[in-house]
C-alpha cells in the first residue's frame, strides 16, 4: 500500500459576523497525522445559515462539527467520496427533519456547504449553495464550484439547493488534481459577493504573514466594499506532495526479510509448524499452533518476490483487509503477540476444503444445498462491498467451504480498495489477471471495474454448483474483445438441471449478462431473485400450469378424465 502521510499544507481561516449581530457562518478545518492523513486526508470547510434565527448558525454548525467527527470515523477502506457522500447524506437527512416544525423552507435548518478533502494528489470538492470554492494557480484564479442559487424580484438571492431544504439533497462533486504551490480559497456569499477575483488572487500570491492575515485582510476588504452580511474564508496552500511512485517506497515495504524455509516443527515468532497446507506460485501457506495451543494458518511470501515491490504491496492488503472487514463469510486476519521478525501474514484456521475441492467430492446436485453455499458467499461479497472492497479474483479456489459447511472467501490480495486506490492508482499495483473462467468481460477487457464484476463471478459459480456445467457452455474463458464476448449465448440452467425453476433460470440469465448495466446492482439482489419469484421474471415467462398451480392442474385433468369417460358412456349405451 502507498502509505506515504508526507502531504504538507499550510492552513489558515477567518470568520467575522459584520454587520449582523449573529455570525451565522460555520468554518472549520482538519489536519490530522500519521494514518489518519493518508487514509482520509486533510479537511477544509465552510458553511453559510441562510435561515431566520438561531436556525441557521444551528444549522451550519451542525454540519461543520458533525462532519469532521463523522467523516474520520467511517471505515479506512472507504473512498473519501463514499465516506463523505455518506456522511452528508445523513447529516441532510437530520437537518431536514427538524426543519419539519418550520412551515417554509426559510425557518428550516438550512445552510450552504463546500468543503475540500486534500488526499495524496488529489482534491475533493463537494458543494452545494452559494458559498464557493477557488484554485489559484500559477497566479490564475479558477472558480470550482458553481452557485445553486437565482436573483429574486426582492434582489435577494433565492438558494435552490442547500443542505436540509428537502429530504433528499444532490451534492456537486468533482476530484482535481493538486500541485505543490496551489493555493485553495473557500468563502462566503458576504465576502466574493464584494470584492473582485483581481484582488482575492493578489493577496492569496503574498502568504508571506501568514494565511491566518491573508483571511483577516481579505475580509477587512470586503468590509470596505460595503458587505452587510457575515464573512468568512479559509486558505490551504499545498506545500509539498507524497511520492506517488511505487519503487520509491519498497524499501520501507521490504524492511521485514522474507521467513526461511519452513518445514514440520520448525519455529517462526512464537508459532510451530504444523505442516504445509499449500504451495501455489505465490505463496506458502502453513497450519501453526502458538504458545496455548491454537491453531492458525501462516501465510509466508516467495523468496523470489523479495524486490518486487507490488507484490509485496499486495501481500500486506490481503492481511490489512482481513483485519478491518468483519463478516463470518470473509478470512480474519489473526493478531500476532510478539513483534514480527519476518515479512508473513497470520490468519484464523478453518478446517474445510476448497469450493472446487467441494463440488468435485459431492454426489448427485442438492440445489437447496448449494443456494445456501451461494447465499453465504453473497453475504461475504456484501461485507466487502459495504467496505468499498472489490475482491476482483472471485473463484471457486477462493472459497473455502469447512467441515460445517460455512463459506469464507479469501485470496484477498487482489481486492481494489477505494481508499487505497486514491493513493496508489491501479496501474502502479500490481494484480493478477482473474480467472479467465470467473472474470466479468469488462474485467478481461481492462476496463474500469465496478462492484458488478464480482456479481458476475458469483453467478459463474452459481451456474456451476446448481447445473454441474461453466455457462456459455464454458466459452467464457476463451472470449476477450467485445465481439467474442457478444457472440456468447446463454444455456438456460433448466436444461442442465430440472430442479432449476423458470424465474431462477430468468435471474441467472440476467446475472450473468455480458453487458454490466444489465446486471444486479447487489449480489444480494441477484440472491434474493434465485430465493423468491420475482414478478416480472413471472410475468414475462410461460410457466406451465402444473409449476404455478399444481392442485389446479389436477383438477383440469380430473375434470377432462370425467369428461371423457362420460363421453365414452354415452357412445356406448348408442
Amino acid at each position: 500500500m502507498h502509505l506515504d502521510g508526507s502531504l504538507q499544507l499550510t492552513l489558515g481561516q477567518a470568520s467575522y459576523a459584520g454587520l449582523k449581530e449573529l455570525n451565522e457562518d460555520s468554518i472549520g478545518m482538519s489536519m490530522p497525522t500519521g494514518q489518519a492523513l493518508v487514509a482520509k486526508g486533510a479537511v477544509a470547510m465552510i458553511a453559510d445559515g441562510t435561515s431566520v434565527g438561531e436556525t441557521g448558525k444551528e444549522a451550519s454548525d451542525t454540519c461543520v462539527t458533525s462532519f469532521l467527527s463523522d467523516y474520520y470515523s467511517t471505515p479506512d477502506s472507504w473512498s473519501v467520496q463514499k465516506s463523505a457522500q455518506q456522511v452528508l447524506y445523513a447529516l441532510n437527512r437530520w437537518l431536514w427533519g427538524q426543519g419539519q416544525a418550520y412551515i417554509h423552507a426559510k425557518h428550516g435548518y438550512v445552510c450552504t456547504l463546500s468543503l475540500a478533502i486534500f488526499k495524496s494528489h488529489t482534491a475533493h470538492i463537494f458543494h452545494v449553495g452559494n458559498s464557493r470554492i477557488y484554485r489559484m494557480r500559477s497566479g490564475e484564479l479558477e472558480l470550482l464550484t458553481r452557485d445553486h442559487a437565482v436573483d429574486s424580484d426582492t434582489q435577494e438571492i433565492q438558494l435552490n439547493r442547500a443542505m436540509g431544504m428537502h429530504s433528499r439533497v444532490e451534492i456537486d462533486y468533482q476530484a482535481v488534481d493538486i500541485a505543490e504551490g496551489d493555493v485553495f480559497f473557500l468563502s462566503t456569499g458576504g465576502l466574493h459577493n464584494h470584492i473582485e477575483p483581481k484582488d482575492i488572487c493578489a493577496r492569496l500570491q503574498n502568504l508571506e504573514e501568514g494565511a491566518e492575515q491573508a483571511c483577516s485582510d481579505l475580509i477587512a476588504l470586503a468590509l470596505e466594499g460595503q458587505s452587510g452580511e457575515n464573512l468568512s474564508c479559509q486558505i490551504i496552500r499545498v506545500d509539498a506532495l507524497p511520492d506517488d511512485n511505487v519503487n520509491a517506497f519498497s524499501s520501507k515495504l521490504t524492511e521485514l526479510p522474507f521467513p526461511p524455509a519452513l518445514e514440520a516443527g520448525s519455529e517462526l515468532d512464537g508459532f510451530t509448524i504444523e505442516s504445509e497446507i499449500k504451495a501455489s506460485r505465490r505463496s506458502r501457506l502453513y497450519v501453526v499452533r502458538n504458545s496455548a495451543g491454537e491453531r492458525y494458518v501462516l501465510k509466508a511470501p516467495l523468496v523470489k518476490y523479495a524486490e518486487d515491490a507490488a507484490y509485496i504491496e499486495n501481500f500486506l492488503m490481503e492481511s490489512w483487509i482481513g483485519a478491518r472487514v468483519n463478516s463470518p463469510y470473509v478470512l480474519k486476519s489473526a493478531s500476532v503477540a510478539r513483534r514480527k521478525r519476518y515479512l508473513y501474514h497470520i490468519t484464523e484456521y478453518i478446517d474445510g476444503v476448497s469450493l472446487q475441492q467441494w463440488m468435485r467430492s459431492q454426489g448427485a446436485i442438492n440445489t437447496t444445498e448449494r443456494l445456501d453455499l451461494i447465499e453465504q458467499i453473497s453475504k461475504g461479497l456484501t461485507a466487502l462491498h459495504r467496505n468499498d472492497i472489490i475482491h476482483r479474483d472471485l473463484t471457486p479456489e477462493s472459497i473455502i467451504v469447512s467441515a460445517k459447511g460455512q463459506v469464507k472467501i479469501v485470496d484477498l490480495g487482489s481486492c481494489l480498495v477505494g481508499a487505497v486506490e486514491e493513493n496508489t492508482p491501479t496501474s502502479e499495483r500490481a494484480f493478477t489477471q482473474a480467472s479467465a473462467d470467473y472474470a466479468a468481460p469488462e474485467l478481461k477487457q481492462g476496463k474500469a471495474v465496478s462492484i458488478e464484476v464480482d456479481q458476475f463471478s458469483l453467478a459463474v459459480m452459481a451456474y456451476e454448483l446448481i447445473t454441474g456445467e461453466k455457462p456459455f457452455a464454458g466459452k467464457l474463458a476463451q472470449a476477450s474483445a467485445n465481439s467474442e464476448h457478444a457472440r456468447l449465448k446463454y444455456t438456460p440452467a433448466s436444461e442442465l438441471n430440472a430442479q432449476v425453476s423458470h424465474w431462477q433460470d430468468a435471474a441467472m440469465k440476467k446475472a450473468l449478462s455480458i453487458n454490466r448495466g444489465l446486471r444486479y446492482g447487489d449480489a444480494y439482489e441477484f440472491i434474493y431473485d434465485l430465493q423468491h419469484p420475482n414478478p416480472n421474471f413471472v410475468s414475462t415467462a410461460f410457466v406451465p400450469l402444473i409449476e404455478r398451480d399444481p392442485l389446479k392442474f389436477w383438477k383440469v385433468v380430473s375434470l377432462i378424465s370425467i369428461a371423457s369417460n362420460l363421453g365414452l358412456i354415452y357412445w356406448l349405451t348408442r
